[in-house]
């Protein structure tokens, strides 16, 4: 009786993206600096054995630079920069005719799916367009 070693079948490609990446990238994760969908940029900790790696993916090769020089310098992403706190008016101006629309009194639990999904779009553009424009006048690309 002979013995044939089964080959497992490869999954079906991802119908977004053909090809090998599907097996080492990250699909529903976030960039880890500017939170868009990740594009194939990654970082790991080089210091670390594979099994305890940190490893954070990016939407480009700028917010992977931007991380990598605030990783060397020893800062967190999760803490608020100084360009990003800069943002933080632009968001709330944009915000506020939104929430005079909705009423300033309204509950967030209250709210409906589509005033819910408004407020975040809205916040979410102003603070992408505030840090586009903050990186204009600075080195750092987003």
């Amino acid at each position: 009786m002979s013995h044939v070693a089964q080959v497992p079948s490869p999954p079906a490609e991802a119908p977004d993206r053909p090809g090998r990446d599907r097996f080492w990238h990250p699909r529903p994760v976030l960039c880890a600096v500017c939170t868009a969908r990740t594009r194939g940029f990654g970082w790991f900790e080089p210091h670390r054995s594979r099994p305890t790696r940190t490893r954070r993916w990016f939407c480009s090769m700028g917010c992977q630079s931007a991380f990598t020089r605030k990783a060397k310098k020893g800062l967190s992403m999760v803490d608020f920069t100084e360009e990003e706190t800069q943002a933080l008016p632009a968001v709330m101006r944009a915000l506020a005719p939104e929430m005079e629309r909705i009423g300033w009194e309204r509950p967030l639990g209250q709210l409906t799916q589509n005033d819910m999904h408004r407020l975040i779009v809205v916040t979410v553009e102003a603070f992408r367009a505030e840090m586009a424009e903050i990186a204009a006048e600075s080195e750092i690309p987003f």
